[in-house]
């Protein structure tokens, strides 16, 4: 495997989180304020704000595994060189 591949697939994966958590801050963002807050126009229900939470959750699960793929490059590197020296 090439090593250089980890870290590609980290960063993509980082990338990736990071937009999925920018749609998700997006969608809790314009959901319309319930009626008794300031500003409230109309009611929702939880389950509006249940998949967007679910992403944001999702995309912090996904870049702490992309900061365990490096960690793990990290140490995986070093060993190499601990070798080849």
């Amino acid at each position: 495997m090439e090593l250089n591949s980890v870290t590609n697939s980290a960063t993509s994966l980082i990338t990736s989180a990071q937009q999925k958590a920018a749609n998700a801050a997006q969608t809790i963002a314009t959901l319309p304020v319930q009626k008794d807050e300031v500003g409230g126009s109309k009611d929702f229900g939880s389950e509006d704000l249940f998949k967007p939470i679910l992403s944001l959750k999702e995309s912090e699960l996904e870049t702490a595994a992309a900061v365990k793929l490096l960690q793990t490059d990290k140490k995986v590197q070093g060993a190499l060189l601990d070798i080849r020296v």
